[in-house]
């Protein structure tokens, strides 16, 4: 079975942007350079960086909609992170000395009854993924369109909030990879678990409002996953078009 890469995609801050990449290379037991590389905590977390921390101690999309429609840019020569958002200016900050700016930019996009974001957590032994290992998602373009087929609408790839997305292949066939290796270009993967999906999928990437019910339509699979969590086993360089090999 063979299909194609067709997108790479990070996160620098969790829940708070994505950048997409023409070529990425990984690295064995690592998640994708700089992804989620920070991460918001709010006011009621624990998180403090120096461990991996559960999604429920930061700011993210299912509980604070408006953050889903962030872009992001980030300079890995300066350390600067630019993010955009459709009712805010542009930012162009440094997460590690300028986080006042962030909080007061942000603070705006946050829900006046939800946890409050109070400070940017650097991750120090890997990203802040929502896997308990340092994980790469794998999303498969027709699975997506699968979704889309099913609501009868169309539905942006950013809902999935995914790392590497691959074309060509049956959609849900990433479902019977768990256990497997997978080659994409110089890389060699393996999956290890499906991706269970939260209400930060409702929202619309490009307008930050909750306009799909992707949750509902996934369960009429009996299920709410979407995509899968992979581990890196062989690093090497990926690319869009690089050729995807179950092994």
């Amino acid at each position: 079975m063979t299909g194609r890469v067709t997108s790479i995609w990070r996160h620098p801050i969790k829940a708070h942007g994505r950048e997409a990449l023409d070529r990425v290379t990984l690295q064995a037991g690592a998640c994708l350079p700089w992804d989620r590389a920070w991460a918001v905590a709010h006011e009621l977390s624990e998180a403090d960086g120096t461990d991996w921390a559960r999604c429920g101690n930061f700011s993210r999309g299912a509980k604070a909609p408006q953050l889903m429609a962030i872009s992001s840019t980030l300079d890995e020569g300066t350390g600067r992170i630019t993010l955009r958002h459709p009712d805010r200016p542009d930012l162009s900050f440094d997460p590690e000395t300028e986080q006042a700016a962030f909080l007061d930019w942000v603070r705006p996009l946050m829900p006046a009854d939800r946890a409050q974001s109070a400070r940017l957590v650097r991750a120090q032994a890997r990203g802040m993924t929502d896997a308990p290992f340092a994980s790469v998602t794998l999303c498969n373009m027709a699975s997506h369109r699968a979704v889309e087929e099913r609501m009868g609408q169309p539905l942006s790839i950013h809902r999935w909030r995914g790392n590497l997305w691959i074309e060509d292949l049956p959609a849900w066939a990433e479902f019977d990879w768990i256990g497997r290796e997978v080659q994409l270009g110089e890389a060699v993967l393996l999956v290890r678990e499906r991706t269970g999906r939260c209400a930060a999928t409702t929202a619309n990437p490009e307008t930050g409002l909750r306009d799909a019910d992707t949750l509902g339509t996934l369960k009429s699979w009996g299920h709410t996953d979407f995509s899968v969590q992979t581990e890196v086993i062989r690093g090497g360089t990926i690319a869009p078009g690089d050729k995807v090999t179950l092994l």
